[in-house]
């Protein structure tokens, strides 16, 4: 296989290296504005070609485009990619509108061609297991997903801190829970230095009313934070991404609410467990990835964080957006399929 990678800044290296290292890729064309990055890539990656104009990618016998580039310049590079009859590779956000990513995965379909989203935390096996988790009903019916992503920096140029951080978040929620569907968003935030939010607070509504999920995202902490905790109806498991090891733990505990009958009140007992942790692997998880995405394209199948996944992630950042800028209102969601038809192959 044959692949070109645009756009070398702080993410191409590692896309390099890992697509570099898999056995199934002949050929790697690195492309980007910036001369020096150029030279800096072919040093480190003597084995590949090079070059400044993207059109060259899209004009040669590539199979596969990877897309790192600004999130405004995603649409117009990707279009341009399956016309070009090329799978795509596509760093998060997927795109910067949702109708965007419609049109893509529609000409995607009509091609044949896979769209690849690199959510890349939905390959960590922190997430598995928490899948793993919760698809065995350990956790119970869920309660709520409530997620912290803060630091200090780095502030972006073309987009806010949630389109910025809260991907990560949002698809892991999306991934975790699949059969809670979005019904409405809301969302406050603040822009205190220049004309991009910084901090953000967004609530997710679900169909199913007894689940709720919250995020809080934040280029300003004097400390970086990774945590989210999940709650269901039998146990309650927190998930902290900067630990070296127990990255998950799973707590016995919960709460009782009993009606007192002929009375107004309510007594609620509280219940304290167990708590153990399970043990994860280490594996990286951008060489997961890489390999989903290689293993997709031969294997003539849509990869796990596809056009459709990316989607959903940019519909409740769009969301999430139109609530900041009216302050914090509540945006109702169209049903998520209302376009079924572009999902089936």
């Amino acid at each position: 296989m044959k692949i070109g990678i645009i756009g070398l800044g702080y993410w191409g290296p590692n896309l390099i290296r890992n697509f570099n290292e898999r056995i199934e890729i002949e050929k790697i064309v690195g492309c980007d504005l910036n001369d020096d990055r150029l030279r800096l890539m072919k040093m480190k990656f003597p084995s590949i070609n090079v070059t400044d104009n993207y059109k060259n990618l899209l004009n040669s016998d590539l199979d596969a485009i990877i897309i790192a580039t600004p999130v405004a310049s995603h649409y117009a590079i990707a279009r341009e990619a399956l016309l070009a009859g090329k799978h795509i590779w596509v760093e998060k956000p997927f795109t910067s509108k949702s109708d965007q990513a419609y049109d893509l995965i529609e000409i995607a379909n009509s091609k044949g061609l896979n769209i690849f989203v690199d959510h890349t935390f939905i390959y960590t096996d922190a997430i598995k297991k928490i899948k793993e988790i919760i698809d065995k009903g350990e956790l119970g019916d869920i309660i709520y997903f409530d997620s912290v992503r803060v630091n200090l920096g780095l502030f972006q140029q073309d987009v806010n801190v949630t389109w910025d951080l809260a991907p990560h978040d949002l698809s892991i929620m999306n991934y975790l829970l699949k059969d809670y569907r979005v019904a409405a968003v809301k969302a406050d935030g603040i822009a205190t230095y220049y004309n991009h939010e910084n901090i953000a607070h967004i609530s997710v509504y679900f169909e199913n009313e007894a689940c709720f999920a919250h995020f809080h995202v934040n280029w300003t902490s004097p400390v970086k934070i990774r945590k989210t905790i999940i709650a269901g109806t039998k146990k309650m498991l927190i998930y902290d991404d900067m630990e070296n090891s127990e990255k998950i733990k799973v707590y016995d505990c919960g709460v009782e609410f009993f009606k007192n009958e002929g009375r107004n009140n309510a007594r609620i007992q509280y219940r304290v467990g167990d708590m153990y942790s399970p043990k994860i692997l280490q594996t990286e998880a951008l060489a997961v990835a890489a390999k989903e995405f290689i293993d997709s394209i031969n294997e003539k199948r849509k990869p796990l964080t596809n056009g459709k996944e990316g989607l959903g992630v940019v519909r409740i950042l769009e969301a999430a957006e139109k609530s900041i800028k009216d302050r914090g209102k509540l945006v109702e969601l169209e049903p998520e399929m209302k376009q079924l038809k572009l999902f089936v192959k």
